[in-house]
């Protein structure tokens, strides 16, 4: 009998011990499941407005249409990019043709609207290809994220300049007149330079 006990109490703790080591590996195989999903078209995130400029865009309705359709371009599958390439290009024509502020309205940064009004328009077009691959349309996506990176880049550069002008006490726009007795200081003095260096 006293060894019948011992018998039990043997096998109920390699029993306890099997089951608790088969939790551990359900626990690891759960953890691997965890993987980023290999076809979706995962981006870092490019550039972003400055609070100046943010605050200046702020009543611009389409950029800001624009600025939030985005996001869902930074991971996306191959499918979802290409059913949305037909609004994406739509609110990009719209931010393009609603451009209200004038700082916005130089001929480079419409340039950049464009440029990134093409590429919307091309992968829209793609979506009708059915023998698109995963990496063209990976590339394309790619490629309109970096360009609106740039159109906020250009944008921050914009009001960049404007904060530094502003913080500068004198108008860099209007030359400055020099007036006559210092003009005629510098005429002097660059002809005593003139006589002295023929003089050696």
């Amino acid at each position: 009998m006293k060894y019948l006990y011992s018998f039990l109490l043997v096998i109920v703790f390699l029993t306890f011990s099997c089951n608790r080591n088969k939790n551990v590996e359900e626990v690891v195989q759960v953890t691997d499941t965890l993987k980023v999903d290999e076809h979706r078209i995962v981006n870092s995130i490019g550039e972003t407005l400055i609070p100046n400029a943010r605050r200046n865009l702020q009543g611009w309705k389409a950029y800001n249409n624009v600025d939030e359709f985005m996001l869902k371009y930074f991971n996306v599958s191959k499918l979802e990019a290409l059913n949305n390439a037909k609004e994406l290009s739509d609110l990009v024509k719209i931010m393009k043709d609603s451009i209200k502020i004038d700082k916005l309205k130089e001929i480079n940064v419409i340039a950049r609207f464009n440029v990134l009004h093409n590429e919307t328009l091309r992968l829209a077009d793609m979506a009708t290809i059915p023998s698109i691959t995963d990496d063209e349309v990976k590339d394309e996506v790619k490629k309109i994220l970096e360009l609106y990176s740039a159109l906020n880049s250009k944008i921050n550069t914009i009001y960049k300049a404007e904060e530094l002008q502003d913080a500068l006490d004198i108008d860099t726009e209007t030359p400055i007149e020099l007036d006559k007795q210092q003009e005629i200081r510098i005429r002097k003095n660059r002809e005593r330079l003139i006589q002295n260096a023929k003089k050696q």
